[in-house]
């Protein structure tokens, strides 16, 4: 699968889990590093990094990126294998 392939299939699955929640595609030319996905939810809000596996190369800064905004608030590295376990801390952090 390719890493855009997944992306759409996470965006679609989380306008799915979350009605009404907004999403931005962020532009990795503008900082590279920051997470693909943010997403607006109520009072609430996630970044995510889609990768098309758990073995992906990850680029430069992008631990540091998801790292920083998760203690902002919630942000993981996303992909097939880890998925439903992400969606299932992003509804635990939405709701709380």
């Amino acid at each position: 699968m390719l890493e855009r392939n997944f992306q759409a299939e996470v965006i679609r699955d989380l306008k799915k889990t979350f009605p009404g929640c907004f999403i931005l595609k962020n532009d990795s030319g503008y900082l590279q590093g920051v997470p693909d996905i943010l997403v607006l939810y109520g009072e609430h809000w996630a970044m995510l990094e889609c990768k098309k596996s758990e073995k992906e190369h990850r680029q430069p800064n992008q631990e540091y990126y998801v790292d920083l905004l998760d203690q902002m608030s919630f942000s993981r590295f996303i992909y097939p294998e880890n998925k439903e376990q992400i969606f299932y801390e992003l509804q635990c952090a939405f709701e709380s």
